[in-house]
């Protein structure tokens, strides 16, 4: 017998797809909430994202679709629409990620489903956002990477731009929805009402990319492009040692002067041109040549444990496979393996009282939950006579 999950007993019906949609609804399904999955006949896209793992969904699915129920609904059908309508009825949060139109043309628009169950909290997600003359244009993540200027700004300064690997724009949509949702359940208990929250994928973007555009506003200069550096802080990137690159972060003044006390040349820290950080971001080339002149042939555990004992944060660039066998990474047990699974993923990074919310069950098969639910959600006569209306 498990412990309840934080948010057990809140319901969620998901009609998401790809990603975005299907994150948020995992965090909150990871957080212990009921989390219905509502799938077309052929299933989210997502299922066959890459190799299969199990008979019908590839790894990124089991990923974003853990600890949920699917129910397959044609909501064409008006039988399938009026179940959804009866789980609506049931449900504190309903969450989508279809493009505008779309959701409408199902009557599944806001003021209609609002209307229709005002106390639900409706999580509308979308590509551009709710407002403006791009509002009904769908979008992907390198789509909203490109148009954010976050290309613009990543990769190497000898290079072309290059797109983020993650996908941090998507799944920071599902995180800001999953966050809005749950802040206004709590308004909800002052005022009894539910509301609309709308994330968009754009909006995201536009905040990672914040960092910059607050430089930009303020200088009028945009920075170039850093590779592993930073545009603010020097020396703050990569350097390579004898066994390869290490990441180098003294982020103040105090840290610096660790870091060239360290190299042994505390001299350094009094020089006018590396003094403090503006005057190492004004002479950029010299200190970060300086460091990689000391560290270029040093073996790499040397030098770390040379900056771990000056107290000089700092990491290897570690490679996909290195982090399973990282102590550390080992320690916060964050990588899980679901039920009837032999693939270990990563599980919800956030603890309760030390403890981590485990991954209850795999992804559901395609509709694997469709009987239950409906049975759950009409009674056995009236559910026959709804099934009759096909």
């Amino acid at each position: 017998m498990t412990e309840p999950g934080i948010l057990d007993g809140v319901k969620v019906v998901e009609l998401g797809q790809n990603l975005a949609g299907p994150f948020a609804g995992e965090i909150l399904a990871d957080l212990g909430a009921d989390v219905v999955k509502i799938e077309k006949p052929g299933g989210d896209d997502a299922r066959r994202w890459g190799p299969p793992i199990t008979e019908n969904a590839a790894a990124i699915f089991h990923l974003m679709n853990r600890n949920k129920a699917s129910v397959m609904l044609d909501l064409k059908r008006p039988a399938d629409r009026q179940t959804l309508e009866a789980l609506l009825d049931e449900a504190d949060i309903f969450l989508h990620n279809m493009r505008p139109g779309a959701i409408e043309a199902l009557g599944l628009g806001p003021e209609a489903v609002t209307a229709a169950h005002p106390r639900l909290v409706y999580c509308d997600m979308g590509a551009f956002g709710h407002l403006g003359p791009m509002r009904a244009r769908p979008g992907y993540e390198p789509l909203m990477q490109a148009y954010a200027g976050l290309i613009s700004v990543n990769g190497h300064p000898d290079g072309p731009p290059a797109r983020i690997g993650a996908s941090i724009v998507d799944q920071g949509t599902g995180m800001w929805t999953a966050m809005g949702a749950l802040a206004a359940l709590l308004r909800r208990q002052r005022t009894g009402r539910g509301c609309v929250v709308n994330t968009s994928l754009l909006e995201t973007a536009l905040v990672w990319a914040g960092s910059h555009a607050a430089i930009y506003r303020t200088t009028g200069q945009v920075p170039p492009r850093q590779a592993s550096g930073h545009p603010m802080l020097v020396p703050y990137q990569a350097f390579e040692t004898a066994g390869g690159p290490l990441v180098i972060t003294p982020g103040n003044d105090r840290l610096f002067r660790a870091l060239a006390r360290a190299l042994g040349h505390p001299e350094w820290g009094e020089d006018p041109r590396f003094v403090d950080n503006e005057a190492r971001r004004r002479h950029r080339e010299e200190i970060v040549g300086l460091v990689a002149g000391c560290l270029r042939d040093m073996p790499i555990d040397e030098a770390r444990a040379m900056l771990d004992a000056a107290g000089v944060p700092n990491a290897p660039v570690h490679s996909i496979p290195q982090i399973f066998e990282d102590p550390q990474v080992q320690a916060l047990g964050l990588f899980q393996t679901a039920p009837g699974l032999d693939v270990e993923m990563t599980g919800l990074p956030i603890s309760f009282d030390g403890t981590r919310p485990a991954i209850r069950r795999a992804a559901p098969g395609l509709g694997a939950d469709t009987a239950d639910r409906k049975a759950a959600a009409w009674p056995a006569d009236d559910q026959q006579e709804n099934d009759d209306k096909c």
